[in-house]
């Protein structure tokens, strides 16, 4: 069983990181991730910096490693991100659940409706890049 999910992750991966250079040249990484979610949802940076960085913790903590490592490779400045949500304080220990996500936003000044329209921006964002196979991976780390 695990040798099937490890093949399924590789094939993910490897369809990713496919289409991922040429993406993310034209995408611009992190400044338009930002710009994207303060003008579509009406955020201030730091609440969508913290917002990202806090369903990525999640991300880490319920994704397979090579899954969560493929879709940080379409996410510029992933890694900040998430140390952005910890100095923020959405991120105060791990995050678990919808439930824990909902909190961390709730720390950024954010009601539980934002959740889902953060996934969606996220999950168009990184999609872009890798395909419905990537935007699948957030929407994972999510559920």
């Amino acid at each position: 069983m695990w040798q099937r999910r490890a093949l399924c992750s590789l094939v993910i991966l490897a369809a990713l990181l496919q289409g991922s250079c040429g993406a993310m040249q034209s995408m611009g990484g992190t400044n338009t991730l930002i710009s994207l979610l303060t003008s579509q949802l009406g955020v201030t940076s730091n609440q969508a910096t913290g917002g990202v960085g806090s369903i990525l913790s999640l991300a880490k903590e319920r994704l397979p490693a090579m899954d969560f490592t493929a879709l940080t490779q379409l996410i510029p400045g992933a890694e900040s991100f998430m140390k952005s949500a910890k100095d923020l304080g959405a991120v105060t220990g791990p995050v678990g659940d919808r439930t824990g996500l909902t909190a961390a936003f709730s720390r950024l000044g954010m009601g539980s409706d934002m959740v889902p329209k953060f996934t969606q921006t996220l999950s168009d964002f990184v999609g872009k890049a890798g395909g419905q196979p990537a935007s699948n991976l957030v929407t994972q780390a999510v559920q």
